[in-house]
């Protein structure tokens, strides 16, 4: 438990950093490739399934459909042919390279892949990435898609601790049996704290009407899916009867295990703060 937790905030911890040293560009380019890594054992689960998605080309696209965002405001490229492009071209690779029986599993999983990790996790991109006419600072879009994160992280850490403290009755036994409503709760009030703090330390590149008490409030519903959302990803690897996505974090598996929460959530907080 000390490992997962240990590794928990020491990398994002240093998402932070690179938020802060490098600014919407190095953040941009962190959440890139979060997100193709990410997918990278996605689709290693799904394989492990048995569905046979076109990984590589799946992982060039989806780094394509995660920073499109900040592509169309730096350089104006159109976002939206992304992904009936990539579908175009997996559709002629499943024809040419699948055998039949597992055609319709290539295609469905691989632009699965894009639009559950890719597309998702495009929004704390929007969330980053400074609009023409913009009325919030780059600096305090920063602070935003920080407060996104930690609201989510630290829900988990919170629902962890809290759950081993005193969780008694299962949220999923059949999914996640280790989860707990008394750990949901918990991971809830932590996230709800941690986003007021988080809205009052960077209150001076923040909008007036975005309070701390605003930050309390909007964690809830953001805290809560981020709690869902880590309970899809438990869904995916038992399909593909694996205990991690990965080995590669210590206490945690893989990328997949550390950025779960962040899948739903990123696009709900982007619709709660209502970012143009």
């Amino acid at each position: 438990m000390a490992k997962r937790i240990t590794s928990t905030i020491v990398l994002w911890l240093l998402f932070f950093a690179v938020l802060w040293f490098f600014r919407t560009n190095g953040a941009v380019a962190a959440i890139t490739l979060l997100s193709v890594l990410t997918l990278r054992e996605f689709y290693r689960l799904l394989g492990a399934a048995g569905f046979h998605p076109f990984a590589k080309l799946g992982m060039f696209f989806g780094g394509l459909v995660t920073l499109a965002p900040w592509t169309e405001q730096a350089f104006g490229l159109p976002a939206h042919p992304l992904l009936a492009l990539a579908t175009l071209v997996f559709a002629v690779r499943m024809v040419a390279e699948r055998a039949p029986e597992n055609r319709v599993e290539a295609l469905a999983s691989t632009v699965l892949g894009l639009v559950y990790v890719s597309l998702l996790l495009q929004y704390l991109v929007r969330i980053i990435t400074p609009v023409v006419g913009d009325a919030i600072l780059p600096d305090g879009r920063l602070v935003l898609c920080l407060w996104t994160v930690a609201v989510a992280k630290f829900c988990d850490v919170g629902a962890l601790l809290t759950g081993l403290a005193i969780g008694r009755h299962p949220m999923a036994p059949l999914t996640s049996p280790k989860k707990t409503w008394e750990g949901a709760a918990g991971g809830v009030a932590v996230a709800m704290g941690v986003g007021a703090l988080v809205v009052w330390l960077g209150a001076a590149v923040l909008p007036q009407s975005m309070t701390p008490l605003r930050g309390a409030l909007l964690a809830a519903p953001v805290a809560a899916v981020a709690i869902f959302s880590d309970l899809i990803e438990s869904v995916i690897k038992r399909t593909a009867a694996l205990k991690d996505s990965g080995g590669g974090v210590p206490g945690i598996g893989g990328i997949f295990d550390l950025s779960d929460s962040l899948i739903l959530t990123a696009p709900v907080a982007y619709f709660l703060l209502a970012l143009p």
